[in-house]
């Protein structure tokens, strides 16, 4: 299968992931899905009924990475250029002079994404795709890494905008928070006995130049024929599902595939293995998965229809030394 590879990919991982916990309780495994998505070079949706802590999750992971961060407000009445900057008069300069954005920063925070009209949606969509934006006929890089955590309350109807389908393409995974264990939350409550919020003590234990190092690691990891193979059976499977209208595009490949290479890394290997892909599936296909309409009147949702796949598909066997 191959030698196990230098460990600073795990190191870095726990190190993070420690640090995190200490304001952010029982979701562990939740935390190491977003840092794959950032060792992966993609972007995170955060779904789940109010106040389970997503946008607080955010905010520690942003602490604690050490890079530039700002956050974005949706609202009904926030504008394209609130996100990406304006040009304005200088009559000192006799010129205009761009005053950049909030999207302009290592770590963005988008809280209650489908707040925002469709409009300003869409000047993320560029942002996500091409790490760059478009303004006033130039074209400026974003700076790297550039990652990218929105929330989202599936809940709520009243005053939101659906995401349109090229948008949820664009985020490498759609991840579930779901309410917390008993325990946790007890902690969370002893540690809120404090007049200032607990992320404030949070401590910056990498950087930008560090983060870059890591994904650096992350793209050599080795992927096997087979397990190639396996990842695109299991896109195909979803496009071929009678159960479904639209299914994983080519971009949902390539997600799970750099992903699967960020959980092996993450767990000190420089190989996937068929665990890898199977534990990030549901969250890269979830969002990239469409029911049919007589699916969804059956109760057949894109969890169940992965979770078929799954159950189907054949697991490549690798040999030894392989």
């Amino acid at each position: 299968m191959g030698v196990i590879m230098n460990t600073n990919v795990k190191k870095w991982t726990g190190d993070i992931t420690d640090e995190i916990e200490k304001v952010f309780f029982g979701k562990r495994r939740i935390i190491r899905k977003l840092l794959c998505a950032l060792l992966a070079r993609g972007h995170v949706l955060l779904e789940d009924v109010p106040g389970t802590g997503k946008t607080i999750l955010a905010r520690a992971v942003s602490a604690v990475l050490g890079a530039d961060f700002s956050r974005i407000q949706c609202m009904p009445d926030l504008l394209p250029a609130d996100v990406l900057g304006v040009s304005v008069w200088s009559p000192d300069k006799s010129e205009f002079i761009y005053r950049k954005g909030p999207i302009i920063s290592n770590i963005v925070l988008v809280d209650e994404i489908n707040r925002a009209t469709p409009r300003t949606q869409s000047a993320l969509l560029e942002a996500m795709a091409e790490r760059r934006i478009s303004i006033d006929g130039r074209i400026l890089p974003l700076p790297e890494p550039f990652f990218i955590m929105a929330t989202e309350n599936p809940v709520e109807f009243e005053g939101t905008f659906p995401l349109p389908e090229a948008q949820k393409d664009r985020f490498l995974f759609s991840i579930s928070l779901g309410y917390p264990e008993a325990e946790a939350e007890a902690l969370m409550l002893e540690n809120q006995r404090c007049l200032e919020h607990p992320i404030t003590n949070l401590t910056p234990i990498t950087s930008p130049e560090t983060i870059i190092a890591m994904q650096k690691e992350v793209v050599e990891v080795y992927v096997d024929t087979a397990l190639r193979d396996y990842m695109l059976a299991l896109v195909h499977g979803s496009r071929n599902d009678p159960s479904v209208r639209l299914g994983v595009s080519p971009r949902g490949s390539l997600a799970l595939y750099r992903a699967a290479q960020a959980m092996a890394a993450m767990d000190g290997r420089n190989y996937i293995v068929p665990e890898d892909v199977q534990e990030i599936v549901p969250d890269v296909f979830r969002k990239r998965i469409i029911p049919t309409p007589d699916a969804s009147l059956k109760s057949i949702t894109s969890d169940r229809i992965v979770s078929s796949l799954l159950d189907t598909i054949p697991v490549p066997t690798l040999k030894a030394g392989a």
